[in-house]
């Protein structure tokens, strides 16, 4: 499988202020704000970059990442976020390896419903190690979301 690492996500309790700090402190650029609301999950994130690094600040609001910055904390890094040039060869790669992929909230991910919230196509592995996950995104659709998210509004 070629992955390509692309950034960490990161809990916050007020996105808006983590932003600030950022921006103020590191001189960061800071994404316009997004919300992901499907099922139980209900967050707001917006991306920080600092050169060509970055990472993302997640506010939780409801579901499996509320609960965790609920008993974690605040700055819990949750996830590390991978792209590759073909999510469904992806996909394919770990169902034939044994491994389901899975959706934000834990549940069984068919190859037809890999698109998320953002219009990105997306995977999850299912998480082994307590609540730390890996997140797979299509190369192309996160190039895209980059592009728009740092966008002049």
């Amino acid at each position: 499988m070629e992955l390509k690492f692309s950034h960490i996500d990161i809990l916050v309790n007020d996105l808006q202020a983590a932003c600030d700090y950022y921006a103020k402190i590191l001189g960061a650029q800071i994404s316009k704000k997004f919300t992901w609301e499907r099922d139980e999950l209900h967050v707001t994130y917006a991306v920080v970059k600092i050169g060509e690094e970055r990472f993302m600040l997640v506010q939780p609001f409801s579901g499996n990442l509320k609960n965790l910055i609920d008993t974690k904390g605040e700055g819990t890094i949750y996830r590390h976020c991978y792209s590759t040039p073909d999510i469904e060869a992806a996909f394919d790669e770990l169902i034939h390896s044994g491994v389901q992929p899975e959706d934000e909230n834990g549940n069984p991910l068919s190859r037809e419903s890999l698109n998320s919230p953002s219009g990105v196509k997306i995977l999850w592995l299912p998480k082994r190690f307590g609540e730390f996950s890996i997140e797979i995104l299509e190369e192309s659709g996160l190039q895209q979301f980059m592009n728009e998210a740092f966008s002049a509004s």
